[in-house]
């Protein structure tokens, strides 16, 4: 059996140009990186006049260790539509290193579902990561520089909250000491790193609406606090011309196209278990004017990806998606159901019963941002006919339509039923979006109606310092803002040993912060952290280069 990477370099790509032909875009109208890559101006694609697209999002269960394949559905997705002669667009979030290096070795879909050029797009693209890195550095270096001299704006050195960041995983960088080179060396204090994926710059640049509104965006992140209390901002440190300089080129999407020709914008990469976790909404929006259905994923499980597209990405970008796909596979509900990851290969009907459970949550938590729900069930090959018909029979009990689909052996042929399942939903135009809850509001309220209502927590604790940083955050303007929630990925809980649909739990609050510019707080639960680290055998140590191909990219 072919690896991803295998499929993957054995593909004829078409030139990017025929790609942009295909959405109505000329050669004037993109700008080329090399033979299958472009850059697509945010003019160009918002001087396109026409009824927008239909905007359909999909999510998944709570990923495992066994892994679900919504990149694969999605990009499966899309090319089921061009083959049913629609116009479609695909738009994902860009890879992140760390996890290209650490645990995943590739994140642009699988199988005969990918986007290509897949080594280009999970290593360096077009450097957008590499301008928000930057960006984010340059914020870090001006802040430290003023702090060394003349600190003018009387910032406290430990009242600061802009870390530093890396798209890397590397969990030594998660507290550091900076400052210690003596007298010449800056201001010795405590900082600590994030992956880039969770920077705040990665937030404004997924949700600014064009350059303007990314300088506006840039200039309010709080970077920490005077000795009196007051919020000290990037603009006052002058630093947003610069950052903007950085971020020119990046903020326009990315086009490449997926192994069935179908034309994808792929932009930005914040992760959803501690950032929003969906591409950029300039991606979108160019997509819907674009094309005649977008297909978009949020990432990890509903309970994060999912909400914070509604309650985020589609509050702040006005979007009305038409429905929303559930991945979910008979593996993964095993697991839910409490079966060990190495005995997943033997037949357990009853164990994808009892794991359904936490299917059945995420069907019942779509429904109620007034989007209509349509399961995939992502086939793989050691999938029994029982175990599949389990899966469709827990869909049919709370009312929710399921299809069987195979993106990974299949390409788009092998989620036409899926397709037309979508394209029936998107005709019957039952959807009706509406956010979780509304602007006005404390920040408390809002994270018990997100764990209540979409987690099913009994409660949520706050710890004292969060409580004071809560009411900080009232006091200086960010009360009637978006939650965004980290939290682990790999439960409804806090507790990522608590799979399946938990109950009698409840949720602690220990930290949150400002995201000023970005338009939100975030709120970190449990022991969910910011960087991440490498595994014990890292995808990394199985890469190489043989000639002029990479190996061991997945």
């Amino acid at each position: 059996m072919q690896s991803d990477i295998e499929i993957a370099q054995a593909a004829e790509l078409k030139p990017i140009q025929e790609i942009a032909e295909k959405v109505g875009l000329g050669p004037a109208d993109i700008v080329p990186y090399g033979h299958h890559k472009a850059k697509v101006p945010l003019e160009v694609a918002r001087a396109r006049g026409g009824d927008p697209g239909r905007l359909v999002l999909v999510t998944g269960i709570n990923p495992t260790a066994a892994g679900e394949g919504k990149s694969t559905v999605a990009v499966g997705l899309a090319d089921a539509f061009s083959l049913r002669d629609r116009h479609p667009v695909l738009c994902l979030r860009e890879p992140s290193l760390g996890p290209v290096f650490g645990i995943k070795g590739g994140a642009a879909g699988g199988g005969h579902s990918q986007v290509v050029p897949m080594e280009e797009i999970n290593l360096h693209f077009t450097g957008d990561f590499h301008a928000i890195s930057s960006a984010h550095a340059l914020l870090a270096a001006l802040l430290d520089n003023h702090l060394y001299r003349p600190n003018s704006l009387d910032i406290d050195p430990n009242a600061i909250t802009w870390p530093r960041a890396v798209d890397m995983n590397d969990r030594a960088l998660r507290s550091v000491v900076l400052g210690l080179g003596g007298r010449t060396g800056g201001i010795p204090r405590q900082d600590s790193f994030v992956i880039t994926a969770a920077s705040e710059i990665m937030a404004i640049f997924c949700l600014a609406d064009g350059l303007d509104d990314l300088k506006e965006r840039l200039g309010r992140i709080i970077v920490g606090y005077s000795r009196s209390g007051a919020p000290v901002r990037a603009a006052e440190l002058d630093a947003v011309g610069a950052m903007a300089v950085l971020l020119k080129d990046a903020i326009n999407p990315n086009l490449v196209q997926t192994l069935g020709g179908t034309p994808a914008l792929i932009h930005g990469g914040p992760f959803a278990n501690i950032a929003h976790g969906c591409n950029s909404l300039a991606a979108t929006r160019a997509g819907l004017a674009l094309g005649d259905v977008v297909v978009t994923e949020a990432g990890f499980g509903a309970d994060l990806g999912a909400e914070k597209f509604f309650d985020i990405k589609c509050r702040f970008g006005d979007l009305r998606p038409g429905a929303a796909v559930i991945v979910a596979t008979v593996r993964a509900l095993k697991m839910n159901g409490g079966v060990a990851k190495d005995a997943l290969r033997g037949e357990d009907v009853e164990a994808v019963k009892t794991g359904s459970a936490n299917l059945q949550r995420h069907i019942e938590n779509v429904r109620k941002f007034g989007v209509p729900p349509i399961v995939a069930v992502n086939k793989f090959a050691t999938d029994s006919a029982a175990e599949l018909q389990a899966v469709l029979d827990a869909c049919r009990e709370v009312g929710a339509q399921a299809v069987i689909a195979d993106p990974w052996g299949g390409g788009g042929a092998g989620c036409l039923d899926l397709a037309d399942a979508v394209q029936g939903v998107l005709d019957a135009g039952e959807a009706d979006y509406r956010p979780l809850y509304a602007d006005e509001g404390s920040l408390a309220s809002k994270i018990e109606t997100v764990a209540g209502e979409i987690y099913g927590a009994d409660g949520v604790d706050i710890d004292p310092a969060a409580s004071k940083q809560i009411a900080r955050l009232e006091e200086i303007g960010l009360r009637d803002v978006p939650v965004c929630i980290a939290k682990t990925q790999y439960s409804f809980s806090d507790n990522p040993s608590l799979l399946g649909r938990p109950t009698g739990f409840r949720v602690t609050v220990r930290e949150v912060t400002p995201a000023a510019g970005a338009g939100f707080v975030v709120v970190k639960t449990g022991n969910v952290m910011t960087m991440p680290g490498l595994a014990a055998r890292p995808a990394a140590v199985g890469m190489d280069v043989v000639g002029d191909q990479v190996t061991g990219l997945f």
